[in-house]
């Protein structure tokens, strides 16, 4: 061993000692256990002041690579191979927990881990079962598509313009009127609300919600630094935002037809009413409408219908109907915030795909989409029924629900409030995989958004079967 510091490095003595010994563990030629060599031996070896010595090992016993026993000398510590693995190793545990999105509750990460899962039965999926996607449709339809070079390039930052002026055609049947300069194309809503988040609110504004929200299980602004408070609508509404509001930048999330979890729609008085509110006190609304289409009987029209003065940014999307694969939705908002958009989004994602745009298109403008949303609408319907059936029969000592109006979902709500992690747990064990009220409302222990949307009969009859049993358990 006849290494020595070098006195004309830009490194200290100390620090040049310190490496040469954590070199000497590395490699292994000091292993666990091993008794170095004394500080006066060390100063000698090294030619330097004994007390630059004491001062390297202070350091390394401090890192945890030697400990002292009393009495026996300096030996390497029984940790030190993890201390080194995690001192040269980047700290991604730190890393993760600097950044600046939010992690998702444990249990919604679960779901999203067991949905992949062939043999879980899916009970709280908001999403459309293999067999009813019109696959073989879209195969067909494929080959009537003309393409051209441009059209399945980069997508202009707005989108197709074929799409948006199809999509100007197709939202006059929903009361909405307007332009393509007014519409913005999006790879699914839950981009349009991330794009919304960093694009128009500055951080620390308050995003208002529902009490049981969707918001709650992605937190697309409470990632971008925004305050999400949950609000009862209803007669005290207004003086209830003039007060949480103040001063502060704001904004209304709300999916007032078949509200996502609970299903339910608002009637006509409450979306004007809303709408009044809103336009009063200055808050732009975020309508998210994205299951509009499956309404079982003709619905309201939009509140984004009784705009008149672009309060209301609108967001649709055929992921819920046609095909999530294709991951195109769209944003329907006054010129200068589709502008803001659309140059957000370009820095993300440079446009959302051609090919989906062109197959959307296409869709829309042949009659193709509202023939399969009828066929889709009498599905579910049968599916609704089918479930509604089981919960006559079986559930209604235990729990209370509202006959479904349209959608995937029924808000089923538990007598005793049973819906914990727990429950979640246990039903998970037995294949059985829910959306329980928690993970859109922290302190909802009643309720369990249930999907007839996913799963097939046969399964949507087991599972609730293993359900039943397990809830009448508790």
């Amino acid at each position: 061993m006849d290494w020595k510091p070098n006195t004309h490095s830009h490194l200290t003595l100390h620090d040049q000692i310190i490496d040469w010994i954590k070199e000497r563990i590395e490699k292994g030629d000091w292993c666990v256990g091993t008794k170095i060599p004394t500080q006066r031996q060390l100063a000698a070896q090294f030619n330097v002041n004994r007390s630059t010595v004491q001062l390297a090992l202070d350091e390394l016993r401090a890192d945890g690579l030697l400990q002292s026993k009393r009495g026996s000398g300096v030996f390497v510590s029984n940790s030190s191979w993890n201390v080194l693995v995690n001192k040269t190793n980047p700290n991604w545990q730190q890393y993760i927990e600097g950044s600046v999105h939010e992690p998702n509750y444990h249990t919604i990460q679960l779901i999203n881990q067991y949905e992949q899962v062939d043999h879980i039965i899916r009970l709280g999926t908001g999403e459309l079962s293999p067999d009813l996607l019109p696959t073989k449709q879209l195969e067909e339809s494929l080959k009537e598509i003309s393409l051209e070079s441009k059209a399945i390039g980069y997508s202009s930052p707005r989108g197709s313009k074929a799409l948006r002026t199809t999509l100007c055609t197709y939202l006059k049947k929903k009361g909405i009127y307007t332009t393509p300069e007014n519409i913005l194309i999006v790879s699914g809503a839950l981009q349009a609300l991330q794009l919304i988040a960093v694009g128009l609110l500055e951080k620390g504004s308050l995003v208002f919600q529902e009490q049981s929200s969707y918001l709650n299980s992605v937190h697309p602004f409470q990632s971008a630094g925004m305050r999400v408070m949950s609000v009862l609508r209803g007669k005290n509404l207004p003086e209830h935002l003039r007060r949480l509001k103040k001063n502060k930048q704001s904004l209304f999330y709300c999916v007032p037809t078949l509200h996502n979890p609970t299903g339910y729609s608002w009637t006509l008085e409450e979306r004007i009413a809303f709408y009044q509110t809103c336009k009063e006190l200055q808050i732009p609304i975020i309508e998210d409408d994205v299951y509009h289409e499956l309404l079982f009987t003709s619905g309201v029209e939009p509140i984004k219908a009784l705009d008149t003065s672009g309060q209301v940014l609108y967001i649709g999307s055929v992921s819920k109907t046609l095909s999530p694969g294709l991951r195109i939705g769209w944003v329907v908002a006054p010129p200068l915030v589709i502008e803001r958009l659309a140059d957000i989004k370009m820095q993300t994602d440079y446009g959302s795909s051609a090919f989906s745009q062109e197959i959307v298109a296409h869709w829309l403008s042949t009659g193709l989409y509202e023939n399969h949303l009828g066929q889709l609408r009498e599905q579910l319907k049968i599916r609704a029924e089918f479930v509604e059936k089981i919960l006559y029969q079986k559930f209604q000592s235990l729990a209370n629900w509202e006959k479904p109006e349209g959608g995937f979902f029924i808000w089923l709500k538990f007598k005793k409030p049973i819906v914990n992690k727990a429950l979640f747990l246990n039903l998970l064990k037995r294949n059985v995989l829910i959306n329980p009220g928690y993970i859109y409302e922290t302190r909802d222990l009643y309720h369990i958004r249930l999907s007839y949307a996913y799963a097939s009969l046969e399964e949507l009859e087991k599972g609730l079967d293993i359900l039943f049993e397990v809830c009448s358990e508790y």
